[in-house]
């Protein structure tokens, strides 16, 4: 199994287990997320309650909760959303501590890419969620959220220059 790690943090940001679509010229990753539903399960072990002076329900307190398997599976942080001027600093500030970090024949590519990744995300800011790894690092890759037209699960965006691939 193959996990991507957050360069800067270390954070465990997502795995091979979800396929990714590479767009903006392989600078941003999209996936695809989806809702599942935890806890609730209801396991029929063949007994009969009546008949065994049970009553139908015995009290336990079973709780569902939906989410989302990518934010939880990698326990991302949701932050407060960014409008343009906060993005446009982290985005600066992101550059800024990632280029060092990459190999020379990717610095060079990044730079001249990141620009469209930006203008990209953007383009989208309004509709954004933004999360964070488990750390919680506000200097680490920020990963994307936003629902499609008229989609019931979200898209997640990762800046793949961003991500150390580790196998597990």
């Amino acid at each position: 199994m193959l996990v991507y790690q957050d360069l800067l943090s270390g954070d465990e940001l997502l795995s091979d287990s979800f396929p990714y679509t590479e767009i903006e010229n392989g600078m941003l990753w999209e996936v695809e997320g989806k809702w599942v539903v935890q806890g609730a399960v209801n396991v029929d072990i063949g007994a009969n309650p009546s008949a065994e002076g049970g009553e139908e329900d015995e009290g336990v307190d079973d709780q569902s909760v939906k989410v989302v398997d990518i934010v939880d599976t990698f326990r991302l942080q949701e932050q407060p959303a960014f409008d343009k001027k906060q993005f446009v600093a982290y985005i600066k500030k992101y550059i800024k501590n990632l280029v060092p970090k990459l190999e020379s024949e990717k610095q060079d590519l990044f730079k001249k890419r990141i620009e469209g990744a930006t203008k990209y995300l953007l383009s989208k800011i309004k509709d954004l969620q933004f999360f964070v790894g488990e750390s919680m690092d506000d200097e680490g890759t920020v990963v994307f959220a936003y629902y499609k037209e008229s989609a019931t699960e979200p898209t997640f965006l990762y800046l793949a220059y961003g991500l150390k691939e580790v196998k597990c």
